[in-house]
């Protein structure tokens, strides 16, 4: 269907996921990777495809109308991950969370739509539709449920999906909206509840359980959600919002005895911190849309043994997280690619 497709924020978490997924799955494809690098973007993520040269890596700003024109003429897809993501972040900030969730969005809309652009698939969060209950198990979010956003980043994204939906209503634009549920796995950033916890423990420091820990995440595999995404790319129908989900409810207290469990450490390792603001107490995603429509179901998102999976990826690759955490890795762009990019 397509020859070349542009992945913005390719060098964070999910997108180089997705990256490396899609390069496995369509060979033929080739993908122009732009990513700004700031604190969660790391190249590292990507070094198995150095080399490949249907991986084309371009270090630049989706808010960057001189950078985003040219690429998009040579492209006949978009998949937009691009975004500030942390909700702790946007609480101390949200000024960058305005330019790059929404600004960097418009722009790209436009953009794409001036390039005359096949295909768009904008990336969410569950977040936008703001908090459930505790004591309601059997109520999930489904694409009907309100948009009710909690936190600065949550709302940054909100916008986000409306810009898009707009930009189908208004123009026609063949866009569809993915929105996903906790994402975990492999190559996330260290300031995550997972590696966070696990390379405390490993480290021997303690691990700062929110609260009650009595918050509830549907924890999704990462490769769950980029082969769904993709399958939103190739066939969702445009202007349709499609939610991904795990099917995997766990509070954070169980997410955190669990990952003690796997690490051989008791409670006496977990230390409780204030609460963040507004903390959402519960998100659960109902999938069943995008399963009996587009044929996608969670496959490796089942705990405990994608979680015991994923835990020893970390206690395996020390060496990623601890220049991720000492901040050498954003020496990586300088010593790889500047020059030849």
């Amino acid at each position: 269907m397509f020859d070349k497709i542009l992945v913005t924020g390719g060098a964070g978490f999910i997108g180089s996921n997705f990256v490396r997924y899609t390069r496995a799955h369509k060979p033929d494809w080739t993908i122009v990777n732009l990513d700004a690098l700031t604190y969660s973007g790391n190249l590292e993520n990507l070094a198995d495809l150095e080399g490949d040269d249907r991986h084309l890596f371009v270090k630049g700003d989706v808010c960057d109308w001189e950078t985003i024109r040219p690429l998009l003429a040579e492209c006949q897809a978009v998949v937009h991950f691009a975004a500030e993501s942390h909700v702790d972040r946007s609480i101390h900030d949200s000024t960058p969370f305005i330019r790059t969730n929404i600004q960097g969005t418009q722009l790209l809309l436009d953009a794409a739509r001036d390039a005359g652009v096949q295909r768009f698939a904008h990336v969410s969060t569950d977040e936008v539709y703001g908090s459930l209950p505790l004591d309601q198990p059997d109520l999930k979010f489904t694409e009907q449920s309100p948009i009710e956003p909690n936190s600065p980043y949550a709302a940054s994204k909100a916008a986000s999906d409306l810009l898009v939906r707009a930009a189908f209503h208004t123009f026609g634009f063949p866009a569809v909206v993915t929105r996903c549920s906790n994402n975990f796995g492999p190559y996330q950033f260290p300031e995550k509840v997972i590696p966070l916890f696990v390379s405390n423990l490993i480290e021997g420091k303690p691990v700062p359980l929110y609260g009650d820990g009595k918050n509830i995440r549907d924890w999704l595999h990462v490769d769950d959600h980029c082969e769904a995404i993709l399958l939103a790319l190739e066939f969702g129908t445009p202007g349709e919002v499609y939610n991904i989900g795990g099917d995997n409810e766990h509070s954070n207290l169980q997410l955190t005895h669990e990952i003690l469990r796997l690490m051989g450490e008791t409670s006496d390792m977990i230390h409780p911190v204030e609460d963040r603001l507004g903390h959402d107490r519960r998100y659960a995603i109902d999938s069943s849309k995008i399963q009996n429509e587009l044929g996608w179901k969670p496959t490796r998102s089942a705990w405990p043994d994608a979680l015991k999976q994923t835990v020893n990826w970390y206690r395996e690759n020390e060496s990623w997280w601890r220049r991720v955490k000492s901040g050498a890795y954003l020496d990586y762009y300088e010593q790889q690619y500047k020059g030849q990019v």
